[in-house]
């Protein structure tokens, strides 16, 4: 009884750092990062009023990490034109997008005003790819869902797309990168370098709501 108990207790002592150390999972990364941008947002949020770029660079530090800037640019520019495109073009437009994707939500969480933020229960099954689900109660009681597609990158879930109040930001931001190809001859480097105004077109389009 005595060894078959110590036998039990090694495997629990080789099991733990395992279970101690394991990577979190999509709701995890979604839940945490939320948690993470409201919590900064609560201290800062009169400095970042006149101070847009501490707020962007702390969105950076926040989201960055967890957003597959290169996955979501090249579908934004789809094969068509990111199978031609050079390695420095492709990454320019990845940070580009990050800096607009950056931006897209720092307006949005300025206006945000102690809304109910809720991250909804989990049925990942899918180990390469999630969806986790979001619901947002503003002061009327109205909700918002918002949803975000999470893949798994060398272990680590990542942000690839959201889709707020019904609108796919992937999809919308896809559209106008072909509208913007085809406004400026097929240009790339001029639909890169003007990728901001684009996205503020875009905004104008959808009400994002923290």
């Amino acid at each position: 009884m005595i060894t078959a108990l110590r036998r039990g207790l090694l495997v629990l002592l080789a099991v733990f750092p395992l279970l101690a150390n394991a990577a979190p999972t999509a709701h995890q990364v979604v839940q945490d990062t939320t948690a993470r941008l409201l919590a900064d947002l609560k201290v800062n949020k009169e400095r970042y009023r006149s101070d847009p770029a501490a707020f962007y660079d702390a969105l950076n530090s926040i989201l960055g990490p967890v957003v597959d800037a290169d996955g979501i640019s090249r579908s934004i520019m789809t094969v068509k034109y990111s199978g031609s495109a050079s390695p420095a073009q492709i990454s320019r437009f990845q940070e580009n997008f990050k800096r607009s994707l950056m931006q897209f939500y720092g307006n949005a969480l300025l206006e945000y005003n102690n809304q109910d933020i809720r991250v909804l229960p989990s049925n990942q099954q899918d180990p390469e790819r999630a969806t986790v689900n979001m619901e947002i109660k503003d002061g009327k009681g109205t909700l918002y869902p918002l949803s975000y597609t999470m893949v798994n990158k060398n272990g680590t879930w990542m942000m690839r797309n959201v889709v707020i109040n019904g609108i796919n930001v992937g999809k919308l931001f896809r559209d106008q990168f072909a509208q913007s190809m085809q406004d400026n001859g097929n240009d790339l480097d001029r639909v890169i370098d003007t990728w901001a105004d684009t996205v503020a077109r875009a905004k104008q389009q959808t009400k994002v709501t923290p």
